[in-house]
């Protein structure tokens, strides 16, 4: 018992000296500390409360899609009161489908935790999540009605061409946020986010490139042809040029100019793209103008900088 207590003695001694050496940089309960003591500069506030809006997007499409009922059930603490999604229902997915789309929906509940962990954030925005609202993207895609209309809870593809209209927006967005924040704690959160939301689209054109030459049923449509068309949406509703791909491109816009499989979308150098809250609030509202609401979001997105172009209207 004697050398054990001089050992733990010992130890205890050396892991003191070893804790002072260390430059505080390694230690992630210091640099939370700091973090916490550390003012958030509003403009910081701002950017990182904007991406509230599409986090909230996201999670309720991924919950109800995997599980038929959305925060109001897993998570209501995170709407504080906001009225519920309209149109958002369970999708026919298959198991694989399912499981994975469901893995999603808990990590967009954890994002949302994050982001109000950190700042005030606001209530959850009237989504429209409606078969309508979707329907009316692909149209505009398409440049006429596909008919019927596109109903993205009618299979695991429907559901995944959805899905490709959603988080790639909002990864483009903490892109073109992150060199703009000024703190440590804002650009530790953003670079989380980002990695996980980048996976999750990674996954999403991950599983639709399988079936990118397959026709969509009942419209004969590839699934390549599909993505192509959303992402020449985007790029026209953000009015930046392109920052946007589909599944598969020319050869010359793909890696290195080499190969026209894009199951990554990039720049010429393969780096990600990187849209401002005022282009994916074009993209997202489906209007091209960040003061005109409408697509997910009737009443508009919230926080400053989406109020801001609101009352331009």
């Amino acid at each position: 018992m004697a050398e054990l207590s001089t050992s733990t003695t010992i130890a205890t001694i050396i892991a003191s000296i070893i804790l002072h050496l260390v430059p505080t940089s390694y230690s992630s309960r210091l640099i939370v500390d700091e973090w916490r003591d550390s003012p958030i500069p509003q403009s910081d506030i701002d950017l990182l409360e904007f991406p509230l809006n599409l986090e909230y997007l996201e999670a309720e499409f991924f919950l109800y899609g995997s599980m038929g009922q959305g925060l109001d059930k897993f998570a209501p603490n995170l709407t504080r009161g906001g009225p519920k999604p309209l149109g958002a229902r369970k999708a026919n997915l298959d198991p694989y489908t399912r499981d994975v789309i469901k893995q999603f929906a808990w990590q967009e509940v954890g994002h949302l935790r994050a982001i109000k962990n950190t700042v005030q954030g606001f209530p959850r925005p009237l989504l429209d999540l409606s078969t309508k609202s979707f329907a009316k993207t692909m149209d505009a895609a398409f440049g006429r009605p596909l008919s019927p209309p596109f109903d993205p809870y009618a299979s695991s593809l429907h559901y995944l061409i959805a899905s490709y209209v959603i988080p790639y927006v909002g990864l483009t967005g903490y892109v073109g946020a992150n060199p703009k924040l000024q703190a440590a704690a804002s650009k530790r959160l953003v670079a989380g986010l980002l990695a996980v939301e980048s996976g999750q689209d990674a996954v999403i054109r991950g599983l639709l490139y399988e079936y990118a030459l397959i026709k969509l049923h009942p419209y004969g449509i590839t699934v390549a042809e599909f993505t192509n068309r959303i992402s020449d949406l985007r790029n026209k509703l953000g009015r930046e040029g392109i920052k946007d791909e589909g599944l598969i491109v020319p050869k010359k816009m793909g890696a290195e100019g080499q190969i026209g499989g894009n199951v990554l979308a990039g720049d010429e150098y393969s780096i990600g793209y990187a849209r401002t809250p005022e282009e994916i609030l074009r993209v997202v509202y489906g209007s091209g103008n960040e003061s005109t609401p409408g697509g997910f979001y009737p009443n508009g997105a919230d926080g400053r900088i989406a109020k801001s172009h609101l009352q331009h209207c």
